[in-house]
């Protein structure tokens, strides 16, 4: 029936070609869809009958282009893909629900790749419906177009949201990860098996890790699982009992990720590797979650994050919601046994501040509700079925060739960060540690122009001799070495927080100020546009998400000064990801702490005290009301090290002690992190 349906759609998509059965104005528009159906159809005879395997990597390289041709940056202004230009041709109503199924459609791509032809049907279905409508009217009604793409949207979640819990959880579920172990990894040509657009930098990187022996591959993954499995053992969390982890990075890395299924499985852990959706319907915004390529155009895929404001209703939110849990339900015994997620980042890649379009979808304050709510019983659902307090994760990160000319020395120095000594990082931290828990509040002062004056209140310990405020991170879940962080009393946190330039979730801030207020942000602004709405509206969107306010839910101070030194001495300061900036400096979390969803468990240090600054006055909340201590988000801000004055703890008796002054540590004990630092000054 699916094979049918597929005949039956595609032959009647090739007969608009030929048709005028629409108004001018619109033919060019669902011609070019015809076109991009047939294109689909040619891909997908190849892929099943084997040839496009055989192809030589030439003519697979024309085959990327070619399907992500009309979405890339020097061909956008004039696709349909665009918002802005889809307006301009076929008017603004018209223009945005169109160019959102041109988006939706192109997720045939992926699903050609991976041979799932009910969910072509459901595309091609979606297309030729709404083609008919306007077959049958001059000008069809707005509200009649809408109704296609609401019912697309609700019918088919039970097909496509259930489809993403099981993925999540079935290791059964095995595309990427049979095509990494059967590949081979010396033949670039297996990138363009799996149906992402491919760049430079997934070719290069993918040319790199060839070139490296034996022993630096199994390193690197021994570094990344190791964490992993350290993670479980300093949280006191049960690894036995699991048997899958959910692997996610960025296409070129596969010879490490195929060392590290082999390091997993030694675990007891099966691989479970989910593409980054590709649907409006299991997509979250513009962010990315799971195994994905190049991004063939960011300024695309922030033009549609909000395409749900469609068809986002409550109705429609109780459905996917009901559907979501049915699917748990079905795969409960496999969400128990699932451990978490094992990330590798990459980074490098040209700071992007997006244009901001009047065309493009955006919620309505009631969608935005709307979607918090989602967010809010989705996250309660998933922890439900794959509890927070039993699973574990780790993010280690490297760079694309992007990043310069300089990339091969680049990468090496990131191995050598990833890999520093964790006991000498343990013994410095601990010194910061017993400073740090003798205080009442931290005083961090910016300098060369930095406008922070923050106060950050700690939590008072009871019984100092076993218990600890700071946790001392040494390189398990988050990769590298460098810091020590905790959970903020929010009563008594005040003042400002500032940073020149900074990166968060792929999005450049440039001037970026929050005003905390009692330990929740009062006040918001930045640099990127003239208008100060829009700014605000740019904060309010991709770094509160949309809630009106959140609380700092850590504050950290960063000790890996090899790490600043090297993106000092390469320029890349900028483009750090989160994960190595947060260690070059102190570094403050807007959103859910650290400890979300498993504040209950005992965490050690290694010197054996009991971290039990976990909780805050909002997180507490979860004790009676879950829905209101939890955020779904959690963005690092780090203030880097030339742009801090200093860092005082204050005592209850009033004792300043200076932990870090002018970008220096000053505390006795830790001098041995400045060495860094005067390498780079001569």
């Amino acid at each position: 029936m699916i094979e049918e349906r597929y005949e039956l759609v595609t032959e009647r998509i090739r007969e608009i070609k030929s048709e005028r059965l629409t108004e001018e104005e619109y033919r060019d528009y669902f011609w070019k869809m015809s076109d991009f159906v047939g294109m689909i159809d040619e891909l997908r005879n190849l892929i099943r009958s084997g040839a496009y395997q055989m192809l030589p990597l030439s003519e697979l390289e024309a085959w990327n282009q070619r399907l992500y041709a009309d979405i890339l940056p020097e061909n956008y202004e004039k696709s349909y893909a665009n918002p802005s230009y889809a307006a301009g041709r076929l008017g603004k109503d018209y223009g945005q629900i169109l160019s959102f199924l041109y988006t939706e459609l192109r997720g045939a791509i992926v699903y050609a790749f991976e041979k799932n032809t009910e969910y072509l049907d459901i595309l091609f279905e979606l297309l030729v419906q709404i083609y008919h409508q306007f077959e049958e009217e001059e000008h069809p009604e707005l509200t009649h177009i809408k109704e296609t793409v609401y019912w697309y949207a609700s019918d088919y979640c039970d097909v496509f949201a259930a489809d993403r819990v099981k993925e999540q959880v079935d290791e059964e579920e095995s595309f990427a990860a049979d095509l990494i172990e059967t590949s081979e990894l010396s033949d670039i040509r297996y990138l363009y098996y799996f149906g992402e657009y491919i760049s430079e930098n997934e070719r290069k990187t993918a040319e790199h890790l060839n070139s490296l022996s034996e022993d630096v591959i199994q390193k690197m993954a021994d570094v990344y699982t190791e964490g992993y499995r350290t993670g479980f053992v300093n949280t006191g969390k049960d690894l036995s009992g699991k048997s899958t982890v959910n692997i996610r990075y960025n296409l070129g890395f596969e010879r490490v990720v195929k060392k590290a299924i082999e390091n997993f499985r030694k675990m007891g852990l099966e691989p479970v590797i989910y593409r980054s959706s590709v649907s409006v319907i299991t997509k979250r915004q513009h962010i990315r979650t799971g195994f994905y390529g190049a991004v063939p155009n960011k300024q695309y895929e922030y033009d549609h994050k909000d395409d749900q404001g469609l068809f986002l209703d409550k109705q429609y939110v109780e459905r996917k919601l009901e559907v979501m849990k049915t699917a748990f339900e079905q795969y409960k015994e496999k969400a128990a046994r699932h451990a978490g997620p094992a990330c590798i980042e990459m980074f490098g890649e040209k700071p992007f501040s997006p244009v901001q379009k009047d065309e493009t979808v955006k919620l309505t304050e009631k969608q935005a509700e709307l979607s918090l709510l989602y967010d809010s019983r989705s996250g309660q659902l998933t922890n439900a079925y794959i509890p927070g307090d039993e699973r574990s994760f780790t993010i280690i990160a490297y760079p694309v060739p992007e990043i310069g000319d300089r990339y091969e020395e680049i990468f090496d120095e990131i191995i050598k960060i990833n890999t520093l000594d964790a006991k000498t990082y343990e013994r410095v931290q601990q010194t910061l540690i017993d400073a740090l828990d003798k205080g009442e509040y931290v005083h961090i002062l910016g300098g060369n122009g930095n406008r922070t004056d923050l106060k950050v209140r700690l939590f008072k310990l009871k019984n100092p001799s076993k218990e600890t405020i700071f946790e001392n991170c040494v390189a398990d879940v988050n990769i590298p070495a460098g810091e020590v962080f905790t959970s903020p009393v929010l009563e008594g946190t005040n003042g400002v927080l500032h940073v020149s330039k900074v990166y968060l979730n792929e999005l450049q801030y440039q001037d970026l100020e929050i005003t905390f207020s009692n330990g929740m942000i009062a006040d918001y602004n930045c640099g990127n546009f003239e208008r100060e709405l829009e700014n605000k509206a740019y904060i309010r969107e991709n770094i509160l998400h949309r809630h009106p306010t959140l609380p700092l839910g850590e504050f950290a101070i960063g000790t890996n000064t090899t790490a600043y030194v090297a993106a000092k001495k390469y320029e890349i300061e900028e483009k750090m990801p989160i994960l190595i900036a947060e260690k070059m400096g102190p570094h403050f979390a807007v959103g859910d702490t650290c400890y979300s969803w498993s504040e209950d468990n005992k965490v050690y240090n290694p010197d054996g005290k009991e971290i039990v600054a976990k909780d805050n006055s909002v997180s507490v909340l979860r004790k009676e009301d879950v829905s209101k201590a939890y955020f779904h988000c959690h963005t690092d801000i780090t203030i880097p090290y030339e742009e801090l004055k200093s860092i005082t703890v204050v005592t209850k008796e009033g004792e300043d002690i200076l932990l870090l002054s002018d970008g220096h540590f000053v505390l006795e004990g830790t001098e041995i992190l400045n060495e860094p630092l005067k390498n780079m000054q001569r």
